[in-house]
């Protein structure tokens, strides 16, 4: 049975020493960054490599592909697409066009990476965005201000993206909208009162707690657990996530790298299991760093598995069509948030 974590590679492919590693430890899946992503034949011939070294035709290729600055696969070798917070700008005009135009963005997002082999795609971002939050972790990520409107939007993405052929990963639970700070370098206190995030920043979450996978942040809400980030506390993942809200779908982690987190690698990864979490998401570690940490990886079993099969049952097969008048009419309903 394969590991519970996710790995990525330090090079646009594979090497060796990397291919005999994953044979042995055999994630679960694996995560795409900027530096995999030099064209479409180079990403497609890499998700064959990995798969093909864990033996799994379907395992789980992630990538962070969600529009404006966020996107692995880059303008000019792939199209461009709005940042998450044009489609709020839009709502604003039109709601029923802002709907048509997430829906049509989340199926051309979904095209963009499965033509090329990638199956989960990590979008939505449904944090709820505070006027003093960090700019640089939130700003235009995020679709709007209203946890009822960034629950509209993000709907209309998720059904896209299903019928483009890639799996959504909600996130960051249980919400990263009141961050002050950026968690890649620091880690972030929230002190707002329960009744304030059970009002506001868990409410996208819990209408699209159906949704079979999602991602945690690492935030530390002191109402509920004041010494562990979300990521690392089973206060949050089992009385907030798992209860509060009701997801029950199958939950990684965010980046284990990111400096919010502090001790050694298998530490954080131990943190994570013993929180609850399902799945490491161990990115941009060196061969090292992961062969360091294979001791402390457990085995994808029991309710985490039966997550993870359901998950994956969703992946449909899209129309392989052409995009272009996709693309073109995308383009003319966003013009108007633009201006």
């Amino acid at each position: 049975m394969p590991t519970a974590v996710i790995f990525d590679c330090e090079g646009p492919r594979l090497s060796d020493e990397e291919r005999a590693f994953f044979k042995d430890v055999d994630p679960w899946g694996f995560i795409l960054f900027g530096r995999h992503c030099e064209s479409a034949d180079q990403i497609s011939a890499h998700c064959d490599e990995l798969r093909e070294c864990v033996g799994r035709a379907d395992a789980p290729i992630l990538i962070d592909q969600e529009g404006g600055r966020v996107a692995r696969m880059k303008p000019p070798v792939f199209p461009a697409h709005p940042a998450p917070a044009v489609f709020g700008e839009l709502w604003k005009l039109d709601p029923s066009k802002a709907r048509e135009a997430s829906e049509l963005n989340g199926y051309l997002l979904g095209r963009l990476v499965s033509d090329c082999g990638v199956n989960v795609n990590c979008i939505p971002m449904l944090d709820v965005p505070q006027i003093d939050a960090d700019p640089v972790v939130i700003g235009d990520r995020a679709y709007a201000k209203w946890p009822d409107i960034i629950t509209a939007i993000a709907h209309a993405h998720i059904e896209g993206l299903k019928k483009g052929g890639a799996l959504p990963v909600i996130k960051h639970l249980p919400g990263h909208g009141r961050s002050l700070c950026d968690s890649h370098h620091d880690l972030p206190r929230v002190c707002a009162k329960k009744h304030d995030l059970l009002g506001c920043d868990f409410q996208p979450f819990k209408s699209l707690r159906d949704e079979k996978m999602g991602m945690t942040a690492h935030i530390v809400y002191e109402a509920y657990d004041a010494e562990r980030s979300a990521t690392l506390s089973p206060v949050i993942v089992n009385d907030v996530i798992r209860g509060e809200i009701g997801f029950d779908g199958l939950l990684f982690t965010d980046d284990l790298k990111m400096k919010a987190l502090g001790g050694a690698i298998s530490d954080r990864i131990t943190g994570a299991y013993d929180a609850g979490c399902d799945i490491a998401l161990a990115c941009n570690f060196s061969l090292a760093e992961k062969k360091e940490s294979a001791g402390a990886l457990r085995d994808l079993t029991g309710k985490a598995a039966d997550r993870a099969r359901a998950a994956m049952a969703e992946l449909q097969t899209p129309d392989r069509g052409g995009t272009d008048e996709a693309y073109e009419r995308l383009n003319a309903l966003v013009k108007p948030a633009l201006a």
